[in-house]
């Protein structure tokens, strides 16, 4: 009888082959593959790259597009991490492509990356100068050419302010309704049907759509959707406050008199501050501190956290205005005419500028400058630290809660005569203007090179470059850049290797 160990042996080298064999084919069949930090930002975004399946110890260019941004050396594993590189400021809205090449030869893999400027609650940011800073289609020589992209009518006026991210425009009506409206072509994805107008702007962050009613209530909606998450009651008659999302929470007043922090995920109360009259005011959120303006004249700065008074300052007549604040300055508009820079850890007054009327409008500040409209007809450029007005453009017609959208050297506002201008930021020259049906409270948005902004004549406008009566691409949500042949990219040999994707 033979030995059972000779049987097995011939067995035992079939399967040490075929285990051989499938090692080797997987390694063989091993193509490059990269993953990126994030799917989607604005120009200037930081993307952190990273990679498997290199060739051990080679160099990778990452490219942007077509341009070599970064090069980094694979570890034994063929791997990188976190590799970094940004999305240029001159990346215009829409798909790009992130590229990983191997010095050396053609292989390599591509991630898409969406280029958006969203506009995403009233203020733009929580610190309320309504500055969109990533702006890159529209300027000073291009808004001329801006023509209407689409229009949509709604069953009332249409005082609230639109929000514009992910493609979608959401906006409320003074016909009860939330709007959400495809950005490029204005056609209706979905709306919820409140109690009451909406004059609030709707606020929206990590899929939530927020905005108050004139039924009283806040309302937390999913952005994709449409659906009620949920719905907070606030006292008062109305809500026409827009909402302000910093931190996980919700910010808003009521004519109930309060200011209240909401907590964003489940719309339970964490605090409310009473102030001597109603809040109308948006809130700005800055470094731990809540800054609202109430119709008791007061400007007020609360603990975030906490609700706590921290000072209030007097003004001498109610305050609709919102504030913004840069560089530890609180500037805001008040019904006495004036334009006001306060301390932002004291509230001392810093300058005051008296304008020819009342002013309900929130200033946006840029480049140094305080841009803010006033019922007495008239658009001023204040310089922020001193209060010397540096312009000011007749409209001859009341700014009221028009408030102005600065980006890119162009200033966009809204006025009673029912146009909707752009100006020059820096000398006040008019560049463009559109006639709408009926006067406009509501206060344009900038976002992927198109201009937004409701009326009182039902309309909801989206106004972007237009050349022979078709939109140009650049200013066309979604444009998508030509997706680069791997064959075709040029590495950049100035380039240094990158400390931080060779040290994994």
């Amino acid at each position: 009888m033979s030995d059972p160990r000779e049987r097995s042996q011939p067995v035992s080298f079939l399967t040490f082959l075929f285990i051989a064999c499938l090692l080797f084919c997987g390694i063989a069949s091993a193509t490059p593959s990269i993953t990126l930090s994030k799917e989607s930002g604005p120009p200037t975004s930081l993307i952190l790259v990273s990679g498997r399946d290199f060739e051990p110890n080679v160099g990778v260019d990452i490219f942007f597009d077509t341009k070599d941004k970064a090069l980094v050396v694979t570890n034994g594993k063929g791997e990188f991490h976190d590799a970094r590189i940004y999305a240029p400021r001159s990346a215009h809205p829409g798909k790009h492509w992130v590229t990983a090449l191997e010095r050396n030869n053609d292989k390599g893999d591509q991630e898409p990356f969406l280029v958006q400027t969203n506009w995403s609650q009233f203020h733009f940011d929580a610190d309320g100068t309504r500055l969109n800073p990533y702006e890159n289609v529209l300027n000073r020589r291009t808004v001329k050419g801006m023509g209407l992209k689409w229009s949509y009518t709604t069953g009332l006026s249409v005082t609230s302010s639109p929000a514009v991210t992910n493609g979608v425009v959401y906006v409320g009506g003074d016909d009860d309704n939330v709007y959400a409206l495809n950005a490029s072509t204005g056609a209706k994805l979905w709306s919820y049907t409140t109690g009451g107008a909406v004059e609030s702007s709707p606020a929206v962050a990590n899929g939530v759509l927020y905005v108050a009613s004139d039924d009283h209530h806040v309302y937390a909606l999913n952005a994709d959707e449409g659906t009620k998450l949920w719905s907070y009651e606030a006292g008062g008659d109305n809500l026409p406050c827009s909402p302000t999302v910093a931190n996980g929470v919700v910010y808003i007043g009521s004519y109930d008199n309060d200011v209240y922090a909401l907590d964003a995920s489940t719309g339970a109360k964490l605090w409310s501050y009473t102030t001597g009259n109603g809040v109308i005011s948006s809130s700005a959120v800055v470094n731990g501190v809540v800054y609202v303006g109430s119709w008791d004249f007061n400007v007020y700065a609360l603990n975030a956290s906490t609700g706590a008074l921290l000072w209030s300052y007097t003004t001498g007549g109610p305050v609709t205005s919102s504030p913004a604040v840069v560089n530890g300055v609180v500037y805001v508009g008040s019904f006495d005419y004036n334009v006001y820079a306060l301390n932002a850890s004291t509230g001392a007054k810093l300058w005051s500028y008296t304008t020819g009327y009342q002013v309900a409008s929130s200033p946006a500040v840029a480049d140094g400058v305080v841009f803010v409209g006033s019922y007495d007809g008239n658009v001023y450029a204040l310089n922020a630290s001193t209060g010397a007005k540096l312009w000011s453009y007749a409209i001859g017609a009341p700014v009221y809660y028009s408030s102005a959208a600065v980006t890119n050297g162009v200033l966009y506002v809204g006025s009673f005569d029912g146009n909707v201008y752009a100006l020059n930021a820096n000398t006040g020259a008019l560049l463009w203007s559109y006639t709408t049906g009926n006067q406009i409270y509501s206060s344009p948005t900038v976002a992927n090179g198109v201009v937004y902004v409701g009326s009182d004549d039902y309309n909801i406008y989206a106004f972007s470059l237009t050349h022979g009566g078709a939109t140009r691409r650049v200013a066309r949500a979604g444009s998508t850049s030509k997706r680069p042949d791997l064959k075709a990219l040029r590495p950049d040999f100035s380039l240094k290797v990158s400390k931080v994707g060779s040290q994994h």
